[in-house]
C-alpha cells in the first residue's frame, strides 16, 4: 500500500487539533483557552494551529461545521422511525441545541462566539438557510432562497438570544423552549395550531440525556476521523 501523503498528513494533523481542541474548549472554555495550548495538548510545534487554520476563529469555524453535521445526525437518530414531519423534526432539533447550551457554561460560550465571528456565523447562516428553506417552504411558496437567508439572520438573532441567556427559576427550560418555538416559528408563518403541536411534541423527549450524548456523539465523530488517518498509516508502515 502506498505511504501516507503529504495532503494527507496535513489532514490528519488538521484532525487531531479538532480533536484537542474540542476537548480543552468544553473543559476550559473557548476564550481561556490559548493556541499554544491546543498545539501543546495536541504534541504539536507552537505554531501548528496558525499553520492550519490561520487563527482560532478559523479553527472554531471547522468545528462549527461538525457541530451543525453532528446535532442533525444526533436529532436524526433519536427521531428516527418516530417522526418525519419537517417541522416537528426541526422543533426537536432546536430544542436539543438549547438544552446543549444549557448543559454547560462553556457549550454556552461556543455557541455565543460561533454566533458572533464572521467565520463560523457565515458557516451557521449559510448552512441553516438550505434547511430552511426545505422545512418552510410550504408556508412561504412565493420565497426564494435569499429571502430564506434574511430571515435566517432573523431566526438566527432569535436563537442566539435564546442560547446565550441562561435559566433561572422563573425563565425555566419549559419557558425558553415554548417561548422559542412560538418567536421563531412566527417568522416563518407556522400557523398556531401547528405550532402548539410542535411544542408539545418536544415535551415527550428526556432532552438533558440527548444533550449529554450529542456532545459526546461530536467527540466520538472528532476520534473517527482521527482514527482514520491513523489507520491508514499503520497500514503505510506494513
Amino acid at each position: 500500500m502506498a505511504n501516507i501523503g503529504h495532503g494527507e498528513k496535513f489532514e490528519a494533523l488538521k484532525a487531531r487539533l479538532m480533536l484537542t481542541a474540542a476537548k480543552l474548549f468544553l473543559a476550559k472554555g473557548y476564550t481561556a483557552t490559548k493556541l499554544v495550548d491546543i498545539s501543546r495538548a495536541a504534541e504539536c510545534d507552537n505554531n501548528a494551529v496558525p499553520r492550519v487554520f490561520g487563527d482560532k476563529d478559523g479553527l472554531l469555524a471547522e468545528l462549527v461545521a461538525y457541530v451543525l453535521e453532528g446535532q442533525f445526525k444526533a436529532t436524526a437518530e433519536f427521531l428516527a422511525n418516530i417522526e418525519h414531519d419537517k417541522i416537528l423534526f426541526y422543533a426537536a432539533e432546536t430544542t436539543l441545541q438549547l438544552y446543549m447550551a444549557e448543559s454547560s457554561e462553556h457549550i454556552r460560550e461556543l455557541y455565543s462566539i460561533a454566533y458572533s465571528s464572521p467565520k463560523s456565523s457565515s458557516i451557521i447562516y449559510d448552512t441553516i438557510t438550505k434547511k430552511l428553506e426545505d422545512i418552510f417552504k410550504e408556508y412561504l411558496p412565493h420565497l426564494n432562497s435569499n429571502d430564506f437567508y434574511e430571515l435566517e439572520l432573523a431566526s438566527g438573532g432569535i436563537m442566539r438570544s435564546f442560547l446565550t441567556v441562561p435559566c433561572d427559576r422563573y425563565f425555566t427550560m419549559e419557558r425558553k423552549v415554548k417561548r422559542f418555538l412560538e418567536t421563531t416559528f412566527l417568522v416563518y408563518e407556522v400557523p398556531k395550531e401547528k405550532i402548539a403541536q410542535a411544542i408539545e411534541f418536544v415535551s415527550e423527549f428526556d432532552y438533558p440525556a440527548l444533550a449529554q450524548r450529542a456532545v459526546s456523539n461530536m467527540l466520538g465523530f472528532l476520534e473517527r476521523n482521527l482514527e482514520k488517518f491513523n489507520l491508514n498509516q499503520d497500514s503505510s508502515l506494513t
